[in-house]
């Protein structure tokens, strides 16, 4: 339903909404990107909404709160016990990316002096366990995580044996505040279905589970691709054309301005072009492959600065690496270019002048390549943020203004 509302524009999506049916509202909406789900409440009253809210467990409910109004929002911890209440008022309380806002509630935990076959005889009270149960979380009488209990070691373990026995003690596990795309990142690395999350006192207060963290790597990949590309906000396909343009705007406007300079830059050479026509169908080439190389370092470094593969103390050894490159690329690729610049213009010289300008603007480009996003991150802004565009900036002025200048310093006598 979500994905069918999603690829609908606006009329037709409001139209379906309402005509369909309003069990399972609110798991759509949970499912719809943020956009969609804006458009959706916009149409609902609120009832409706309050109604769409009643067969959500406490952690869903929480992470729509947010879009909901806020006297929906009032109705809707009303009806529920003291329990709930307080479980969804302390997940609003967390900062937003943060564990506590995508922490699950609906957990198994034991004592560890007890034997297997008492747990065994526990699980079978359930009709059903909660979802992604891999692992039990063994406490104490004070609420504190002493391990997990993993149900394929429960399985095959002895019915008379101890719960403190067959545990595993040395666990994964996270705190509310933790970033959230970090944790995912755990989860990644240690094949985890369900961690549990503990307070300062190491008190056992919720889990995560991999769909959650699956939302988030899905979400920061997508939020990566947005910045990339100077896209404030993800942006609704069927959106009004006002709200895109909104949207895309800021960058827009900052895309223009880099490329008034690049005209100036070009604008400073004017003779030199006028007299020999060859370095107006030439310099293109090298602005254009400068760009493509910065975007290909940026892009690998982005991503390596996302999944926490690299920290700001390595950017020195990518840079003289990531140089490396550029210059081996540029000279190669120069090369070929110098070649066929030669057959196409009889003029040694400007061969030359194009390895060594397409030489120059790949380490440029890799040079900033580099260096935007780490100084981004270390700003304490995401490091992916119009990265695309400044590097085309960068790339496009420094190619002309290499290739132009070494032309007129080399070819003009």
């Amino acid at each position: 339903m979500a994905v069918l509302l999603e690829s609908l524009p606006l009329q037709e999506r409001v139209l379906v909404w309402k005509l369909a049916s309003p069990e399972g509202d609110g798991e759509v909406l949970l499912e719809v990107s943020d956009s969609v789900r804006e458009t959706l409440i916009e149409t609902m009253g609120q009832d409706e909404l309050v109604a769409a809210m009643e067969d959500l467990p406490a952690d869903e409910v929480a992470e729509l709160a947010p879009d909901l109004p806020h006297d929906v929002v009032s109705e809707v911890l009303e009806s529920r016990d003291e329990e709930e209440r307080e479980q969804i008022r302390s997940t609003l309380s967390y900062k937003e990316g943060t564990i506590g806002t995508v922490m699950d509630y609906e957990l198994l935990s034991i004592r560890a002096d007890v034997a297997c076959e008492v747990v065994l005889r526990y699980l079978r009270r359930f009709e059903k366990l909660p979802e992604h149960t891999d692992k039990i979380f063994v406490v104490d009488e004070g609420n504190v995580l002493q391990g997990v209990l993993k149900i394929r070691k429960l399985l095959v373990s002895d019915p008379d044996d101890l719960v403190s026995d067959v545990m595993a003690r040395n666990v994964v596990k996270f705190h509310p505040d933790d970033d959230a795309e970090e944790a995912a990142q755990a989860f990644e690395k240690y094949d985890l279905i369900t961690a549990p999350v503990v307070d300062e006192q190491q008190h056992l207060i919720g889990r995560l589970t991999v769909d959650e963290m699956l939302d988030v790597i899905r979400e920061g990949s997508e939020a990566d691709m947005l910045n990339m590309a100077g896209l404030k906000d993800e942006e609704d396909l069927f959106a009004p054309v006002i709200d895109s343009v909104k949207n895309r705007w800021a960058w827009l406007a900052v895309n223009l301005f880099t490329a008034l300079v690049a005209s100036r830059v070009i604008g400073l050479f004017e003779g030199s072009i006028e007299k020999i026509v060859a370095l107006a169908a030439l310099m293109p080439i090298v602005a254009g492959i400068g760009g493509n190389s910065g975007n290909q370092t940026i892009t690998m470094i982005v991503r390596a600065l996302a999944i926490g593969q690299i920290s700001n103390t390595q950017a020195t050894h990518l840079l003289k690496k990531e140089i490396g490159v550029a210059l081996v690329n540029g000279l190669i690729w120069g090369s070929v270019m110098g070649i066929i610049s030669f057959v196409l213009y009889h003029s040694i010289g400007l061969g030359v002048v194009m390895v060594a300008a397409m030489t120059l603007n790949l380490v440029l480009a890799a040079t900033v390549g580099v260096l935007i996003p780490v100084t981004m991150e270390r700003l304490g802004k995401d490091p992916a943020l119009g990265s695309s565009v400044l590097i085309t900036a960068v790339t496009d002025s420094g190619g002309f203004f290499i290739f132009l200048g070494l032309a007129s310093i080399f070819l003009m006598h």
